[in-house]
C-alpha cells in the first residue's frame, strides 16, 4: 500500500476497519494496492501477533490440556511459531482464491486484487484478537476474532460488487468453501511444512507507543513494521531458495572443547535439513556427566529467525517464580534472551537469538543462571554475528 497516498498507517487502518468498517471498505477499494503492498504492509506484521502471542505463552507458562501443563522447549516453540506463522500468511491468499471464485456465483465480480483486499482485511478482528494468548486464562477471548466474519460480510457488496441480499449467502458459502480447502491444504502441505494499559499513537504514518499486558510485560510497538520488512526479506530469500543454513560441522567446530572445572567435550551430535528452499542445521554437545554436566547448542534456525526479530523488535519481556525456579525472557546484551533455573535444584536453562539467526542454549547443572551464560561465552558469539551479517 501507498500510506503516503492514502494517508494511512497500519494502526490506523486496523483501528478503522474495526470501528467503521461501512465508511473504511470504500476507501480501501478505491485504493491502488498490490497484493505484495498489501502483503508487506499490512498481512506480514499483522499476522505475526498470533505466532508471537502463542510462542511466548508457550515459553513462559507452557500449554495445559486438562489440568496438565506441558513446557516445550525454545527451539519447538519457535519451529510451531514459524509453521503457523506461514500457513497464515498462504491462507490469506488462499482465501482471496475462493471468494474470487464464488463472486459470480452471488451475483458479483471478480476481482483477484479486491477479494485479496476483503480477505486481509477482514481478518483483522482475529490477528488483534490474538494477542489474548499471552494471558493464561484469556485464550478464549480470542474468539472475538469472529467479528471477522461481519467485517466480510460488509466488505462483500463494495469490494466484490454482489447484491446486497446475497452478501449473507456468500459470507457462508466463502466460509463452508474455505474451510474445506482448507483442510484440503493442510493434509497435503502439512508433511512438507514440518520441520491493554497504554494506548499506542497513530499521530503518524508507523507506529508508536507500547501495550502492557499484566503478568507478562510491555511490549513496545514502534518497531512492528520495521520487523515487518525483516519478514518479508526473510520470506524472499526462503522463496528464492537463498535461505541456506551454515553447514552443521562448521557449527560443530565453533563448540568448545571443554568448559571450565574440568568438563570434557562428549557426544557431539550434528543435523541439518532443508525443506522448501529453507534450511536449518544445529550441532551439540555434552560436557561433563551425572550431576555435573552441561549440554551446548548452536542451531541455524534461519528464516525462523524472522520471528525473533518480531520479538526483538518489540521489547519483548516477561518475569515468572513458581518456589525456586525463575523464568525471564527479554533482550540482554541486545540479543532475545530466555532464561530458567531452578537455585533449589542447581540446575536451568540460559538461551538466546544471535544475529536474528542462531539460537544459542545452554542446558544443565550450574550454581548460577551466569554460569551458564559463561559456558556460552565460550562459543564465537562475535563470529555468528559475522555470518549472519554477511548473508542479509
Amino acid at each position: 500500500m501507498n500510506e503516503e497516498k492514502n494517508g494511512a498507517s497500519l494502526l490506523n487502518r486496523a483501528k478503522a476497519i474495526l470501528l467503521q468498517p461501512r465508511q473504511e471498505w470504500p476507501v480501501i477499494e478505491g485504493e491502488a494496492a498490490s497484493i505484495v503492498d498489501i502483503y508487506k504492509s499490512y498481512v506480514i506484521p499483522l499476522a505475526a501477533i498470533g505466532p508471537v502471542a502463542a510462542f511466548i505463552h508457550a515459553v513462559v507458562f507452557g500449554n495445559s490440556f486438562f489440568g496438565i501443563t506441558h513446557r516445550p522447549s525454545f527451539l519447538s516453540s519457535l519451529s510451531s511459531a514459524v509453521v503457523s506463522y506461514i500457513f497464515t500468511l498462504i491462507g490469506v491468499f488462499l482465501m482471496a482464491l475462493v471468494i474470487d471464485f464464488l463472486a459470480t456465483r452471488f451475483g458479483g465480480t471478480a476481482n483477484r486484487n479486491n477479494a485479496f483486499k476483503l480477505a486481509a482485511y477482514s481478518a483483522t478482528a482475529a490477528w488483534v484478537a490474538a494477542i489474548f494468548q499471552l494471558v493464561p486464562g484469556l485464550g478464549m477471548l480470542t474468539l472475538l476474532g469472529l467479528y471477522g466474519l461481519y467485517l466480510l460480510y460488509v466488505g462483500i457488496p463494495i469490494m466484490m460488487k454482489a447484491p446486497d441480499d446475497k452478501a449473507l449467502i456468500y459470507t457462508v458459502a466463502i466460509v463452508v468453501v474455505g474451510a474445506i480447502a482448507g483442510m484440503i491444504f493442510s493434509l497435503v502441505l502439512a508433511p512438507l511444512m514440518l520441520w491493554t494499559s497504554t494506548v499506542p499513537d497513530a499521530s503518524d504514518d508507523r507506529l508508536s507507543g507500547s501495550v502492557n499486558v499484566p503478568g507478562v510485560g510491555s511490549f513496545d510497538l514502534s518497531k512492528l513494521e520495521e520487523a515487518g520488512e525483516k519478514m518479508a526479506v526473510a520470506n524472499e530469500r526462503a522463496q528464492s531458495g537463498k535461505a541456506t543454513a551454515v553447514p552443521p560441522q562448521r557449527l560443530a567446530a565453533m563448540l568448545p572443547a571443554a568448559l571450565p572445572g574440568g568438563l570434557v567435550q562428549s557426544n557431539l551430535k550434528t543435523s541439518g535439513t532443508s525443506i522448501g528452499g529453507m534450511g536449518t542445521s544445529s550441532a551439540s554437545a555434552s560436557y561433563g556427566e551425572g550431576n555435573n554436566r552441561i549440554e551446548l547448542t548452536i542451531s541455524d534456525i534461519g528464516v525462523a529467525g524472522s520471528i525473533a526479530a518480531m520479538g526483538n523488535a518489540m521489547n519483548m519481556e516477561s518475569e515468572s517464580q513458581n518456589g525456586s525456579v525463575i523464568e525471564k525472557m527479554g533482550q540482554i546484551d541486545g540479543r532475545l534472551t530466555t532464561i530458567r533455573f531452578d537455585s533449589a535444584r542447581k540446575d536451568g536453562r540460559y538461551g538466546m537469538i544471535v544475529g536474528e539467526r542462531f539460537n544459542l542454549q545452554a542446558d544443565g547443572s550450574a550454581n548460577s543462571i551466569e554460569d551458564l551464560r559463561a559456558a556460552l561465552d565460550r562459543i564465537d558469539i562475535a563470529a555468528l554475528e559475522a555470518i549472519a551479517r554477511s548473508e542479509e
